[in-house]
């Protein structure tokens, strides 16, 4: 279902990325996890991650990767071998897209090419994890073929809330 009209383009993040990468994160954590994360948790991880701490992790993340509308950054993701996994699977740690972008077809770009760089590593299977109450997030992995196969608890914050696996 990629939207083939739409010109966009993913390539690694580099340094000079780091302030739109902050704002894709800021704005959609904001959209995503609004009534879902407690509003401190939420509003501390957003000033942590700001241009400098993406700096950092362009530096030491191999495989952070941006989709450019244009000149735009529209959003970010990254992945690389399941954290608890086996040892063939890989995991998509975190795949965003600024608010205006969602909904473009960007998002499945973002994910092809995740699956691109993790198909690369030799990594046969696909997790990913989404919390609960974001329903775009669940929606947008089973539209790509992923199935919810299990759950999971996890602390964020003082809360506690529940997470899904979705595997490809």
């Amino acid at each position: 279902m990629l939207n083939q009209n739409l010109e966009v383009s993913v390539r690694n993040a580099r340094p000079s990325d780091a302030g739109e990468i902050a704002e894709v994160f800021r704005d959609s954590w904001r959209l995503a996890y609004t009534g879902i994360l407690p509003t401190p948790y939420l509003d501390r991880e957003i000033m942590r991650r700001d241009a400098t701490w993406w700096r950092r992790a362009i530096s030491t993340e191999r495989n952070l990767l941006i989709a450019l509308h244009g000149e735009r950054i529209a959003g970010y993701a990254t992945c690389g071998r399941a954290r608890g996994g086996g040892r063939n699977t890989g995991e998509i740690y975190e795949l965003y897209l600024a608010p205006v972008y969602q909904g473009l077809g960007i998002g499945e770009h973002m994910f092809e090419a995740c699956r691109a760089t993790l198909d690369g590593l030799d990594l046969e299977r696909l997790i990913v994890w989404a919390l609960e109450g974001n329903d775009r997030a669940r929606a947008f992995y089973i539209r790509c073929g992923g199935r919810p196969t299990r759950r999971s608890c996890v602390r964020l914050g003082n809360a506690l809330s529940t997470r899904v696996a979705f595997e490809w």
